[in-house]
């Protein structure tokens, strides 16, 4: 297949990829949290994400393997290609190492991060996952160069069925496990095994169909360096994403226990639907942003093109987040039960927030398109530390919506001010006029939010067909407010166009 075909179709895939993933999310897990119980549920979430702390040692590597891969391919040096997979196999073999060294250490520890919350039995299955979940991580790092190299080499549509079989996998191999009585132990073990056969068709696809070379020898140290600076702050970047997304269900885990884990892990869940939502739309718009850029286009069309984008995405993001928050509570009560209803409100206070950043997603490539992008990577990180410090005190008082507090307070001061200040200083967007037009577009949903409010106060949605079409109704409302008051002719056209041209294909 051409390389234009695997971009096209890798992108189609990327959507239904998405779309499964949330879909078996929503479906699976009601099951998953009556089979496991509260508590299973919260040490299975909370192990994956201490190791998951672990993958930040990729060091913004991967990235760097399909940016310089790509740009030998580009010139025919098939030596020097050979030469980077040898010296990044080598590299991940002792970060492979390093990882395998840590989790030991985690292993030998958990008495003592978690001695005070947890029982004799919860400690002793963490410790087992720990050892599972350290060996998947030791052979991943080196096996994941090949992974990058798929990427470097295009082949997208490869790479995005094995994720959606892998992803299939999961449910059709642990619901019988889980049938029969297995647990958490059992879902570490099969998510290693997936893992294993993703890693070995890479490899195989890269030597078989690719006929990738591979030559040890010395380093190159100049390019080490080179790579090294291009890669940290992509790594500072992940890092502080892994941290702020994270380190609640940590935090929990060492004040406040398994359950209360367990109900923020369900609340994160909505909230990551929410974020890959927005980067799904973000997506088809960013090689535009970065031809303007490199075309050295004025500041003033790059603003323009930053509100057109925010204003396509909040029209979505304000439909999902306004749902959320006035049918959030009944869906969780049907999906997870009433015992996950403090979930609702830990994923409101959450999601609020973050559809900042999110409306603003093309921002972070007009960053780095124009090399500004340092500047938000350090930001992050000490907002980074001011969440952890401002969550600990606060899980202990409060629980999981503590640590809820802590991280949409460190959103909104992060990607809520400053950020938005670094913009309009340095990235030179107009960010004035961006919020006076999503203000503008606020106004008319307010009144419809509050009548929906006041209704749903009177009006029990209690069975999954009256929810649906209360929701249904409400997107309707939306819609059609939406498109009078909040649309301009540009959005107009871009929803109508499309419509006309499956109504012809109807027609004839």
């Amino acid at each position: 297949m051409k390389e234009r075909n695997q971009v096209k179709a890798g992108a189609v895939l990327s959507y239904l990829s998405l779309f499964i993933n949330n879909f078996l999310g929503l479906v699976y897990t009601p099951f998953l949290l009556s089979k496991l119980g509260q508590s299973e549920y919260g040490l299975y979430s909370l192990v994956t994400q201490i190791i998951g702390y672990l993958t930040v040692l990729d060091l913004g590597f991967g990235n760097a393997i399909v940016v310089y891969t790509a740009k030998y391919r580009a010139r025919g040096e098939k030596d020097k290609e050979a030469r980077l997979n040898g010296m990044f196999i080598a590299i991940f073999c002792i970060i492979g190492l390093i990882a395998t060294i840590i989790g030991f250490v985690l292993y030998f520890n958990v008495n003592r991060l978690f001695g005070a919350t947890m029982t004799a039995d919860e400690i002793g299955k963490a410790k087992i996952m720990m050892l599972i979940l350290t060996f998947n991580l030791a052979i991943t790092f080196p096996f994941s160069v090949f992974s990058s190299i798929v990427t470097a080499y295009e082949r997208f549509v490869f790479a995005k069925v094995r994720t959606i079989i892998r992803n299939l996998l999961m449910p059709i191999i642990m619901i019988p496990l889980l049938m029969m009585g297995y647990k958490a132990i059992a879902m570490v073990v099969v998510v290693t095994a997936l893992n294993i056969y993703i890693l070995a068709s890479n490899t195989m696809y890269c030597f078989r169909k690719l006929h990738i070379k591979i030559k040890f020898g010395k380093f190159d140290i100049r390019l080490l360096k080179e790579i090294f600076a291009y890669s940290f702050f992509i790594f500072l970047a992940v890092l502080v994403d892994k941290v702020n997304w994270s380190v609640d269900q940590f935090v929990l885990g060492a004040v406040a226990g398994t359950i209360a884990v367990s109900l923020y892990a369900v609340a994160a869940q909505f909230n990551n639907i929410y974020l890959s939502f927005s980067s799904a739309i973000n997506g088809l718009l960013l090689p535009k942003v970065s031809k303007m850029v490199a075309r050295e286009e004025s500041d003033e069309e790059i603003s323009k093109l930053f509100i057109k984008t925010g204003r396509l995405q909040y029209i979505v993001m304000a439909l999902v987040i306004t749902g959320f928050v006035l049918f959030g509570k009944q869906f969780i009560n049907l999906w997870a039960g009433k015992d996950y209803e403090m979930s609702y409100y830990i994923a409101c206070i959450l999601m609020i927030p973050v559809t900042i950043p999110l409306i603003q997603n093309v921002g972070i490539s007009i960053l780095q398109a124009k090399n500004l992008h340092k500047f938000r990577s350090v930001l992050y990180a000490v907002i980074a530390v001011a969440n952890i410090a401002a969550s600990i005190p606060l899980a202990k008082a409060l629980g999981g919506v503590g640590s809820a507090i802590g991280t949409a307070a460190s959103l909104i001061i992060g990607n809520g001010i400053i950020i938005n200040i670094y913009y309009y200083k340095k990235a030179k967007i107009n960010i004035i006029e961006f919020w006076k037009q999503i203000i503008k577009m606020t106004i008319p949903i307010i009144p419809l939010a509050v009548a929906a409010f006041f209704v749903l106060k009177y009006v029990a949605l209690t069975k999954w067909i009256t929810l649906g079409i209360g929701a249904a109704i409400y997107a309707v409302l939306y819609a059609i407010i939406a498109y009078f008051f909040m649309m301009n002719s540009y959005e107009k056209d871009l929803l109508l166009k499309p419509l006309g041209k499956v109504l012809k294909k109807i027609k004839k």
